[in-house]
């Protein structure tokens, strides 16, 4: 096997005029350096594809041929038989660049040539709303870029045989990964095999089929030999996908009363330079402005969104995408409104949320809410924060000179999308559909293979909870395989808070199929109808008898190894069953965020005191992971209001290239959770469940920006933009 390293741009827009090999070719222990002209031929662009009008499409090479776009943008490829000689060769490799002028702020791209997709709604009559409205809000509101900075960088190996490309890649999408190999090498599918292992962490950027993904297998199959890359950190942060860069000017119609009675928002994303695979650029605008009404009753809404192209890395998905930026701009909205008419920011809120008994709701942007009740998580938080104690806290404080402040946000997500939501968005290349094999093999034991690999939420845990439960093993005799294209039929992948509704929709149905090939089994040899055969502890039993019972283990032998006489003739041998699901959703889980801050005066620094979180995602099928999710997406919803930030110059040079200048959370910046639980079941999925695992980083954005609005209000300071940074507080310039 020989270890990979990538030579990359250090311009963000240049002709490429010659790339010299020949030192780097000349180091002992390398076997060969590819080209962008090398791959001509042999690997076709990334490129995907958007149904409707206002798309311009893109094609990212897996190597630049003839032009780079931004910086970090890859030009050649080192394969040598350690990473080391591979590093080092790469540093002796000479490039000749003609640099061009970059584009590197949106107002740039829109003086230009630089929209790449766009996309106008409306619903109502708008202007007659605003006209007769007694308070028009106008704000306009930014959020900087983001990095999704797993612990584990994104990994590749590849390995070409002469008749089948197999690809171990760090991975969220196996079956879509496989088919963008596929498309790109001119190979067909059933040519190629991914395997995604256990990924360590990915949060949306692994949900991108990327060019070094593209090159890597190039290589494989050029050299004949596997090939390996692992992607170091300052490669993850200067040339990944990136997240959140975005624009929204807002105005907010509300009658005299403070309900809100319309919006308008255009809605503008920095989509960097190619569009994503397979996600495209609108993902980010679309998100933001089809959640922007949030859990609210908005009569009238317009908006337009747009993204365009910079000379950056693409922007793509992260925990929360479109989301997180939309909630922001909706809730510091109402909490202006509430600063303007006097109320409290809660009994604005409650004048405005959409009520229990209005669901299934179709909000202004023409989404259907199809369960919740946010007057009582309102409540429910309120209660838990002790709200008006906290608020008795802050006067108390400020007349001691102290910038208290407390925030409060409320969001709807939308969760366990399946086809019917990608085709409507337009997006081809993504299939909506999850499947799921349910295996009992001979001995007894049961293996569990998913189109749908784990991340780190604990897959493994819970798809056992549902599979024990179902066919009566011990949790220990569950296993997850990894996910493996040879293994299980084609499906999407983690993310969009899917992997919930997933299991219920492949692996409890798969496993409900077992059981009932079990107890028909069981009854043939009981002499019993199958009806009242129960499966549980490891054996089954007739319902009432007891003692009438056979062995689990005993039953898949025999299924594997019928007896004389054989099987009943209803039964095939065998005790497996493979489930594909089509999420009829969106499921819209939600939350209420209380946040209680204090900013330093002299430093600007925000200390986040307390944070209590109700969180609605249906029925909790494992609290403890339910927890842990919210703890981690909150905590890195934190990192995002307050830290971190992709910073460049005017000439699209990246200046946070490092995590010594890309800010991530540390514990001491993390506080402890108060979290409670409501329940409302969805009604479109088996078993009322709904996704929640983005949850933290689109709710904990606003709940911390309008608390740190609150505490420094005193200075005249207002809030539009994040992350919210110490030195523009301290400077009074957020």
């Amino acid at each position: 096997m020989l270890a990979l390293a990538f030579v990359r741009s250090p311009h963000a827009h240049a002709r490429v005029r010659a790339v010299d090999a020949t030192a780097a070719r000349a180091l002992a222990g390398v076997a060969a350096v590819v080209t962008g002209a090398d791959l001509r031929g042999l690997a076709r662009p990334l490129a995907p594809r958007l149904a409707g009008e206002g798309f311009t499409p893109s094609e990212w090479p897996a190597l630049a041929d003839g032009e780079v776009c931004y910086v970090g943008q890859a030009v050649a490829v080192v394969a040598a038989e350690t990473a080391y000689v591979a590093a080092d060769a790469g540093e002796l490799m000479r490039v000749q660049y003609e640099a061009r002028p970059a584009v590197a702020t949106v107002d740039r791209a829109l003086a230009g040539d630089g929209v790449v997709f766009r996309r106008a709604y409306r619903h109502g009559d708008v202007d007659a709303v605003f006209a007769g409205a007694a308070t028009v809000l106008r704000e306009r509101f930014s959020h900087g870029r983001c990095a999704a900075a797993p612990l584990e960088p994104r990994g590749v190996l590849a390995d070409w045989d002469g008749d089948t490309l197999t690809v171990w890649a760090s991975t969220q999408i196996p079956s879509v990964l496989r088919s963008a190999l596929a498309a790109a090498l001119g190979l067909a599918e059933t040519c190629v095999r991914v395997v995604a292992p256990d990924v360590g962490g990915g949060f949306g950027l692994k949900t991108h089929v990327s060019p070094e993904e593209i090159a890597v297998a190039a290589v494989a199959r050029l050299l004949g030999r596997p090939v390996k890359w692992v992607e170091q950190r300052r490669e993850q942060l200067t040339a990944a996908a990136h997240a959140r860069e975005q624009r929204i000017d807002v105005e907010l119609a509300a009658d005299a009363g403070g309900v809100v009675r319309g919006l308008r928002a255009r809605v503008v994303s920095d989509a960097g330079a190619y569009h994503i695979y397979p996600l495209t650029a609108a993902l980010e605008p679309l998100g933001s402005a089809a959640i922007l009404p949030g859990p609210y009753r908005v009569e009238v809404y317009e908006y337009e969104a747009l993204a365009v192209r910079t000379h950056k890395p693409p922007l793509g998905a992260y925990r929360g995408v479109g989301m997180t930026m939309g909630a922001f701009v909706m809730e510091r909205m109402l909490d202006l409104l509430a600063e303007r008419l006097a109320l409290d920011p809660a009994e604005v809120r409650r004048r405005n949320f959409v009520p229990r008994e209005a669901y299934p709701f179709v909000s202004a942007s023409g989404m259907t809410y199809d369960s919740g009740d946010y007057p009582k998580a309102l409540e429910q938080a309120l209660a838990l924060a002790g709200y008006d104690a906290l608020r008795r806290e802050q006067q108390a404080a400020r007349a001691a000179g102290r910038l208290l402040g407390v925030g409060v946000a409320c969001y709807t997500e939308y969760t366990g999308m399946g086809s019917a939501v990608f085709r409507r968005r337009g997006m081809h290349d993504v299939r909506g559909v999850e499947s799921a094999t349910v295996t009992m093999d001979p001995d007894g034991g049961v293996r569990c293979a998913t189109s749908f690999p784990s991340q780190g939420q604990g897959h493994a845990t819970t798809i056992a909870q549902v599979v024990a439960d179902r066919l009566g093993v011990a949790l220990e005799r569950v296993r997850l395989v990894p996910a493996d294209t040879a293994v299980v039929p084609p499906g999407s992948g983690t993310f969009g808070s899917r992997g919930a509704v997933s299991i219920g929709g492949t692996i409890a149905v798969a496993a409900d199929r077992v059981r009932a090939r079990l107890q028909a089994l069981a009854a043939h040899l009981l002499e019993a109808a199958a009806a009242d055969v129960v499966v549980e502890d490891e054996r089954a039993h007739v319902r009432g008898f007891p003692e009438r019972a056979v062995a689990l283990a005993e039953l898949a032998r025999l299924a594997y190894s019928p007896p004389r006489g054989g099987l009943p003739a209803e039964l095939e041998p065998g005790l497996s069953a493979t489930v594909s699901f089509d999420p009829p959703g969106p499921t819209f889980s939600g939350a209420v965020h209380v946040a209680l801050v204090e900013v330093d005066r002299a430093t600007g620094r925000v200390s986040v005191r307390r944070y209590v979180v109700v969180e609605d995602c249906g029925p909790v099928v494992n609290p403890t992971i339910v927890e842990g999710q919210i703890h981690g997406a909150v905590a890195q919803g934190l990192g995002e209001a307050l830290l971190e930030s992709i910073v460049y110059d005017g000439d699209g040079q990246l200046l946070t290239a490092t995590l010594m200048d890309y800010a991530l959370p540390k514990a001491g910046d993390v506080p402890s959770f108060e979290i409670g639980h409501l329940e409302t079941p969805s009604p479109l999925m088996p078993g009322g469940v709904k996704g929640m695992g983005e949850g933290g980083t689109i709710g904990a954005p606003a709940a911390l920006a309008n608390a740190v609005a609150d505490a420094v209000r005193p200075l005249g300071v207002r809030v539009t933009g994040l992350p919210v940074r110490a030195e523009d507080l301290a400077r009074r310039e957020v």
